[in-house]
């Protein structure tokens, strides 16, 4: 492992100091969560702590909070996300949610509190003349809908300029004091479908007489999982589940309209480009013996994040400069939907999984109302961002 640089022992140091202050701060947006495209509370709070440290903060229209120090030399940036989810929070700490049906299942809090500490510690190793370049931080708004807040960032200049961009993820399986680590591919692509089918409707003892769209709409949610499996790459991972299905109101009538919705993941950015194509024609194709009408909603949500070698390598030692040479483990890749793959399509960069698991406690799942992560991991969070920042800054 390269020797520490002289800016690790200020970020240790300066973490330290605000340990308790980060701690807080992620209990209170914990306890104030808001959903995408609606993070006006925490962004402020997240403007005013920077701001106090000499950041040069901006407020891009529509949402955010983009914020940077230094002069001359690479620039570096490092990503947050605000957004909560719409889902109850069934914790029972002090700093639980108090906005009914939302809820940080997710671990933003964590991650938004995380990069304030890695600004914290980033001012002090600059006011010390020991930042060899420029920092930019990104708290970007609405990762949990798609496509995603990180392309709005993206318009608003976020990457401009930018030689590499470091995140983190929270990961309730992997135990706190551990980053998973893994180049190339780490989350899979994720879209969105809904189909609306339209057809003629009657009484379920004439079907012939009907175009029986509750029977092609059966056919759709069997099949189409079933022939995109032919159809493509089996090694790309292609995965559609469907989420809800709605049809007719009565066990002996035949609806004239119905709908299922659900998401389509693949691990392979090559039969992402292809995917939505294939699945229009192969819906038409379905309903088409039934004669039904069929209306396709495709939303392409996220690429995958493919970690950038040299920015892989350059966030493991920022890990080891935290947690030493066994902090780091690798990790498979997900079929989960994450934004950040955006940032990468235009600059190098690099996410890993933080964990959030106390040792020996219970395993808990993301996007679920009882989540609840081991409060060391921001702190961690905080000196693993500032430490990828000024080893990328110094390499």
């Amino acid at each position: 492992m390269p020797e520490p640089l002289p800016a690790t022992s200020v970020i240790a140091e300066t973490v330290d100091k605000y340990a308790d202050d980060l701690v807080a701060l992620r209990r209170d947006l914990h306890a104030h969560p808001e959903l995408s495209w609606a993070e006006e509370r925490t962004s402020e709070a997240v403007a005013t702590a920077l701001e106090g440290a000499g950041w040069a903060v901006t407020r891009p229209e529509g949402g955010g909070v983009l914020a940077e120090i230094g002069h001359g030399g690479s620039l570096v940036a490092l990503r947050a996300d605000l957004d909560a989810l719409p889902v109850d929070d069934l914790i029972s700490d002090p700093w639980k949610s108090t906005n009914p049906g939302v809820a940080h299942a997710c671990g933003h809090d964590v991650h938004t509190a995380g990069l304030v500490g890695a600004g914290l510690a980033l001012a002090e190793v600059a006011t010390r003349g020991l930042l060899r370049g420029r920092v930019r931080l990104l708290f970007q708004p609405a990762e949990e809908v798609m496509p995603g807040g990180a392309l709005h960032l993206i318009s608003a200049g976020a990457l401009e300029g930018v030689s590499h961009v470091f995140g983190l993820h929270c990961d309730p399986s992997l135990d706190v004091g551990r980053v998973g680590l893994r180049e190339g591919p780490l989350t899979g692509a994720a879209d969105a479908l809904t189909v609306r089918l339209i057809g003629k409707g009657g009484h379920t003892s004439r079907p012939h007489l009907t175009e029986d769209l509750t029977f092609a709409l059966g056919k759709v949610i069997t099949e189409l999982p079933a022939i995109l499996s032919r159809r493509l790459d089996p090694r790309a991972g292609v995965s559609v589940v469907w989420g809800m299905v709605r049809a007719g109101s009565a066990h002996n009538v035949i609806p004239h309209g119905g709908v299922v919705a659900g998401t389509v993941r693949m691990l392979d950015a090559v039969a992402w480009a292809d995917a939505e194509h294939l699945i229009r024609q192969l819906i038409t194709s379905i309903v088409a013996p039934y004669s039904v009408t069929a209306e396709v909603t495709y939303q392409r949500g996220v690429p995958p994040v493919v970690n950038h070698e040299e920015s892989t390598r350059l966030l493991g030692i920022g890990v080891e400069n935290v947690l030493g040479p066994h902090g780091h483990v690798s990790t498979a890749q997900s079929l989960g939907g994450e934004d950040f793959g955006w940032y990468l399509d235009s600059v190098p960069g690099a996410m890993a999984r933080l964990g959030t698991r106390t040792p020996g406690g219970p395993t808990y799942d993301l996007h679920q109302g009882n989540l609840r992560v081991d409060e060391g991991a921001t702190t961690i969070a905080a000196r693993v961002l500032a430490e990828a920042a000024v080893t990328a800054l110094g390499a």
